[in-house]
């Protein structure tokens, strides 16, 4: 029992710090995503040193709006991003498509 809590700590430690591995070119389309949702998540009026903007999108909590910074685009956002993106970037980054981001498609009923 004194060597499972030590062993399964490690285990969380390593699959956490292998999710946030992420490759320049997932970075880059990450990044080419955001400035597409630029318009979405930028604070078109000024406002003053005291005021804060919160970014929803879906219903979801995105993050602060503040001028010249871009947010993160969400997950759904980011799949539906590389829906659209050139496909060349995408096999770069992806090139086995596992852990590719999709969306979310409803299984269609079997018809005869």
């Amino acid at each position: 029992m004194k060597f499972l809590i030590p062993a399964l700590a490690a285990v969380t430690a390593f699959a956490a710090q292998a999710g946030n591995n992420a490759t320049p070119e997932q970075a880059e389309l990450r990044a080419e995503c955001a400035k597409s949702y630029a318009e979405t998540s930028s604070i078109s009026t000024p406002v003053a040193a005291n005021e804060y903007q919160f970014v929803y999108a879906n219903g979801k909590y995105k993050g602060e709006a503040k001028p010249g910074k871009l947010l993160a685009c969400t997950n759904d956002q980011y799949a539906a991003y590389l829906d659209k993106a050139d496909p060349a970037k995408v096999m770069a980054a992806y090139p086995t498509a596992a852990g590719r981001p999709t969306t979310k498609k409803k299984a269609e009923a079997y018809r005869q």
